[in-house]
């Protein structure tokens, strides 16, 4: 199969600048509502994935939080490196061992220009719907998981 067809373009994905500052990318989740966005350079380059948890250890590790002072600092100082791209030519397994820890996986070209995200769950909606066997969910399941979701 070809990773391409899970692909969500990068016109499609929410996305900050490496040069951008701190507070920029916590306006920006915020706004956006994710837990993680990927990072790139000014040429399109993907330079790695700032979250939730690496905006927090930013602010716990400076003792004072001060929103000016979250405007001076650089966003490339607390970015996550460990959301490692793949290719567009990445072989399956690979994307769904990236996935598994991770809820996206960011794709990139050759010349690692960043060209888009695979979601995680736009794999399992794909893999639920080739598993013919799995029952669909009545509105008492999705009641339940919704009610889950919220505790």
């Amino acid at each position: 199969m070809n990773v391409l067809y899970f692909l969500t373009p990068k016109a499609e994905v929410e996305y900050i600048n490496i040069n951008s500052s701190v507070r920029q990318g916590l306006e920006k989740m915020r706004y956006h509502g994710h837990a993680a966005i990927p990072v790139i350079d000014d040429a399109g380059r993907y330079m790695g994935t700032v979250t939730e948890g690496d905006f927090l250890w930013a602010l716990y590790n400076d003792n004072n939080p001060d929103l000016k002072k979250l405007e001076k600092t650089e966003l490339r100082t607390i970015i996550h490196k460990q959301y490692h791209p793949v290719r567009a030519s990445a072989a399956i397994d690979e994307i769904l061992n990236r996935a598994y820890n991770q809820n996206f996986v960011p794709v990139v070209d050759d010349r690692n220009m960043f060209i888009g995200i695979i979601k995680r769950k736009d794999i399992i909606k794909y893999l639920a719907a080739v598993k013919t066997d799995i029952p669909e969910l009545t509105d008492d399941d999705r009641q339940e998981a919704q009610t889950e979701s919220i505790a």
